[in-house]
């Protein structure tokens, strides 16, 4: 009897703010799944802000979504907008004459998902980070139809803003997958009852809570994952 590959497995990680942990999450998530499935990418469709790196124009997120991937592709599929500016995508798009084609960035993904047993999408900014006048990421997740990661960054405020995105990730008919919680401010007062708040509000699995630590080592973080996902 011929064994069925598993069917590949693609998140879609965004979070309560810019700043959160997108990108440690996003990477850890691709670390961990990386004991299960061999081939394992991560992608960023939209990323905003260039650093030098061998006379090459790249993102940071994106350069280090790749030295956690398992598998080469080719960089038009893994970050099919790079815009200079790291300011939000519908300004610097509309100043550099560069049109967010959601459709476009399925496709990549689409393309993507043929060649890896596991994708992991790390959305730019916010939920709701406009990509034009028109359209957010809150399109491009939804036209991608994935199950939601949240990265909740644990700071005063953070309770509004993590119920706010829950609410739209699910007014968009997504699935809210899970969240994790990210210690960002050590200084935070009653970050164990903040938690237990979430916990019972956002009424899905925690997967991870992150602690503080100034240089992150996402090789480090303890994900409790769904079986379907291993």
């Amino acid at each position: 009897m011929t064994k069925h590959a598993p069917p590949v497995v693609s998140l879609f990680v965004t979070g309560t703010d810019t700043a959160v942990g997108k990108t440690l999450v996003s990477v850890a998530l691709l670390h961990a799944l990386a004991r299960y499935r061999s081939r394992v990418v991560g992608m960023k469709p939209v990323a905003a802000g260039t650093a030098g790196v061998d006379d090459m124009d790249a993102n940071e997120d994106v350069l280090a979504l790749r030295a956690a991937s398992t598998c080469t592709v080719p960089p038009e599929l893994d970050n099919p907008v790079l815009l200079p500016d790291p300011v939000s995508p519908h300004i610097v798009a509309a100043r550099t004459g560069v049109q967010i084609d959601i459709a476009h960035l399925v496709a990549c993904h689409r393309a993507l998902a043929k060649l890896a047993d596991v994708v992991i999408v790390e959305g730019a900014g916010g939920f709701l980070v406009p990509f034009s006048e028109t359209e957010t990421g809150a399109d491009l997740a939804q036209a991608l139809d994935l199950p939601v990661i949240l990265v909740v960054g644990l700071r005063l405020g953070c309770l509004n803003h993590a119920l706010l995105t829950a609410e739209a990730i699910r007014a968009r008919g997504l699935v809210l997958a899970g969240w994790v919680a990210n210690q960002v401010d050590p200084a935070m007062l009653a970050q164990e009852g903040n938690i237990a708040f979430l916990q019972q509000k956002l009424k899905v699995p925690l997967l991870a809570t992150v602690p503080f630590q100034s240089t992150p080592d996402p090789r480090t973080l303890v994900f409790t994952l769904p079986r379907a996902w291993q």
